[in-house]
């Protein structure tokens, strides 16, 4: 992925549910290049622009209800602006 100032997206702790949240937020963003940049204690998940990620989808990769403040719990950073609700989350690149 190229260099960009629009890039936007999670910043996840690795904890229990990371990949299953990861692999979440592929799924919701389907035609997106999403980059995944591992750092050991954390994992950055970002795309230019826009990303999302559904409590339904996260539900599907953990195999249990799920809260989305659970996500909050292991957001330990983010890039662009964040909207939240009790089923989704987004980060969107604003000027």
């Amino acid at each position: 992925m190229t260099r960009s100032a629009n890039l936007v997206g999670p910043v996840l702790r690795m904890v229990d549910d990371v990949d299953a949240v990861v692999r979440a937020i592929v799924d919701d963003n389907p035609g997106r290049e999403i980059e995944l940049v591992d750092r050991g204690a954390y994992i950055r998940v970002q795309a230019e622009g826009f990303l999302r990620v559904s409590r339904d989808s996260i539900e599907r990769q953990v195999g249990r209800p799920y809260q989305m403040r659970e996500l909050e719990q292991m957001l330990a950073s983010f890039a662009g602006r964040i909207e939240t609700t009790s089923d989704e989350v987004t980060w969107q690149y604003t000027v």
